[in-house]
C-alpha cells in the first residue's frame, strides 16, 4: 500500500530495508507546468530549444519525450527519495523507457513498486512507472537503491518559494513593434560604448534607422570599444554633449528624425533643448516620462508616472501626466486603464496635498477632462495593486487592486517606486518620455539589452499609433537653425 511521508505533526520518516516488503508501493503525482520545464533547463543547464519550444517540440517529438521524460525521472527519484524507502536512501542506477511525450497541463502519476529485496547488499529493486490523466504509461522501467538500515524522523522541509522572470510582456510589444515601418531616430550624443553598443543592436533588431550625433572621433572610439560597425549609420559630427544635444532636436523638429533618443549626456542637457521656447519640441501638453514595468508577480503591465521629468507637478502638470500615461496605455494594447492617483491615505485630508490633487484629478475624469481611463484617487500603493489589501481597507473601487498606472505624487515618490520594483522585484522597466512633439527614448546606464529594446518598441508604438498632439502656443513655427 502506499505509504505516508510524513506524520500529522509535520514529521518526514522513512522506512527501513527490514520494514519494506515486496509489493509495496508509493506515488505522487504532479501537473507540468511550463515553470517546471524552464526550473529544470536552468538546473540542468540544457537549454535545446527543442525542449523549452513548445512550436518546436511539436515538429520534434523524440526530443520533446527526451525533456519531459528526463523531468518524469525527476519525479521517480523524488518518491524513492521522499517517500519509499525515503529519507537515508541511495540511489545506485535505473533503467528507464521514455514511451510517450508529455506536456504542459498533463498530470502525471509516478508509483515505485518493490520488486526484488538483496539481502546481501541491502539493495532493493523498484518498478517504476509514471502515467498520465489518461492512464496511458508515459515512463517505465526499474530503479536499484541501496536502502536505510536506520530509522530516520526528520522535519519536513519547507522548500523555498522560486519565480520565473520571463518579461513576456515586453517580448510582446517588441514583436509588434517589428511589424511597423521603421523610423529614423536622432540620437543625442551615443559617446560610450555602452549607448552606441545599445544603439546599433537597436538598429540590427529592425526597430530603428539611427543618426548619430555627436563628434566623430568620440563616436569612433566608443564604437571601437564596443565592438560595433557605425560605417552603415549617418553621422552629425559636432563639438560636444550641448551641441549634439540642439542638432538632435532640429532633426527631428525639420522632420528628417521621427524619434529623439538620449545616448550618454545628461537627462537635463537633452531636455533643455527639447523644451526650448523657440526651438523646442514642445506641445500643448505637459512633457512627462513613463515608466512601463514588467513586475514578475503582477498579473499586467504597470505604468508609473513621473519618475523622471516633473519634479513638483502642480495639479494642472498631473493632469497632463495622467493623460500621457493614458495614451501610452492605450497604443501598448490596454483599451481602458485603471489609473490609480497614489498617496499616503485613501481618503481626503486637508493637510497631505497629494490626497486633495488625487481626489481633484479623479473628478476631472468624471468630467471629461481627462479621458479614456478609468480613474480613481486617493488610494495608497497597497490597495491600489493588490484587491486584498483593498478588501481589508474596505475599499469599493474598480481601479483598486488591479490598477494599469500608478500616477504618483512627484518626481522623488515615483523614482523609488520605479527602482524598488526594479531592484526587489525583479522587475524590468521600459523609460518613455510622452508629451512632446515625438516620443523620447531615456536609457539609464543600469538598463538591461532587454530594457533599452523594450524602451524603443514602446517609443516607435507611440510614434506611429499615438494620438498626434498639437504645437505649443507659444511656440515660434520656425525651423530650427
Amino acid at each position: 500500500m502506499d505509504q505516508p511521508t510524513a506524520t500529522d505533526n509535520g514529521f518526514i520518516e522513512n522506512r527501513t530495508f527490514d520494514e519494506i516488503a515486496v509489493g509495496e508501493t508509493a506515488s505522487i503525482q504532479h501537473t507540468l507546468t511550463r515553470d517546471d520545464i524552464e526550473l529544470f533547463a536552468v538546473v540542468s543547464g540544457d537549454f535545446n530549444p527543442a525542449h523549452l519550444d513548445d512550436a518546436y517540440a511539436e515538429t520534434a517529438l523524440f526530443h520533446r519525450i527526451i525533456a519531459h521524460g528526463m523531468w518524469g525521472g525527476a519525479l521517480i527519484s523524488a518518491v524513492l527519495g521522499t517517500r519509499l524507502p525515503g529519507p537515508g536512501t541511495i540511489y545506485v542506477s535505473q533503467d528507464l523507457h521514455f514511451r510517450a511525450p508529455v506536456g504542459i497541463g498533463d498530470t502525471i502519476t509516478t508509483t515505485v513498486t518493490a520488486r526484488e529485496k538483496q539481502q546481501a547488499k541491502q539493495r532493493i529493486i523498484f518498478d517504476c512507472t509514471c502515467t498520465n490523466q489518461d492512464g496511458r504509461v508515459v515512463i517505465s522501467g526499474a530503479a536499484e537503491v541501496h536502502a536505510p538500515s536506520e530509522k530516520i524522523r526528520r522535519p519536513r522541509m519547507t522548500l523555498p518559494g522560486v519565480q520565473m522572470q520571463r518579461h513576456e510582456r515586453f517580448t510582446a510589444l517588441i514583436a509588434e513593434a517589428k511589424t511597423l515601418p521603421r523610423l529614423t531616430v536622432a540620437v543625442a550624443h551615443p559617446c560610450d560604448a555602452l549607448s552606441l553598443g545599445a544603439v546599433v543592436e537597436l538598429a540590427v533588431e529592425g526597430l530603428i534607422t539611427p543618426i548619430l550625433v555627436g563628434p566623430i572621433a568620440r563616436l569612433r572610439a566608443a564604437a571601437l570599444e564596443a565592438g560595433v560597425d557605425i560605417t552603415p549609420y549617418r553621422i552629425e559630427d559636432v563639438a560636444h554633449s550641448h551641441a549634439a544635444a540642439a542638432r538632435a532636436v532640429a532633426l527631428v523638429r525639420d522632420g528628417e528624425a521621427g524619434l529623439l533618443m538620449k545616448g550618454s549626456l545628461h537627462t537635463d542637457e537633452l531636455m533643455g533643448e527639447v523644451v526650448a521656447r523657440d526651438t523646442g519640441l514642445r506641445t500643448d501638453r505637459r512633457i512627462s516620462q513613463v515608466y512601463i514595468m514588467d513586475v514578475p508577480s503582477y498579473d499586467r503591465l504597470l505604468l508609473v508616472t513621473d519618475a523622471a521629468i516633473n519634479i513638483a507637478p502642480t495639479l494642472e502638470d498631473k493632469r497632463h501626466i495622467t493623460q500621457n500615461a493614458i495614451d501610452i496605455a492605450h497604443v501598448i494594447g490596454i483599451a481602458l486603464p485603471r489609473v490609480a492617483v497614489l498617496s499616503a491615505v485613501e481618503t481626503v485630508n486637508p493637510a497631505l496635498i497629494s490626497s486633495v490633487d488625487a481626489a481633484a484629478i479623479t473628478m476631472m475624469a468624471q468630467r471629461g477632462q481627462i479621458t479614456g481611463a478609468l480613474v480613481d484617487g486617493p488610494l495608497g500603493f497597497d490597495n491600489a495593486i493588490s484587491l486584498e489589501a483593498a478588501k481589508l481597507k474596505g475599499i469599493v473601487s474598480e481601479v483598486a487592486g488591479r490598477a494599469d498606472i500608478l500616477v504618483v505624487p512627484d518626481l522623488e515618490s515615483g523614482n523609488i517606486v520605479a527602482k524598488q520594483l526594479s531592484f526587489l522585484a525583479g522587475a524590468d522597466a521600459a523609460g518613455v518620455v510622452a508629451g512632446a512633439r515625438v516620443p523620447i527614448i531615456l536609457t539609464s546606464r543600469a538598463d538591461s539589452t532587454h530594457t533599452r529594446i523594450a524602451s524603443c518598441a514602446v517609443a516607435v508604438l507611440m510614434a506611429q499609433k499615438g494620438p498626434a498632439l498639437k504645437a505649443h502656443p507659444l511656440e515660434k513655427t520656425v525651423k530650427a537653425p
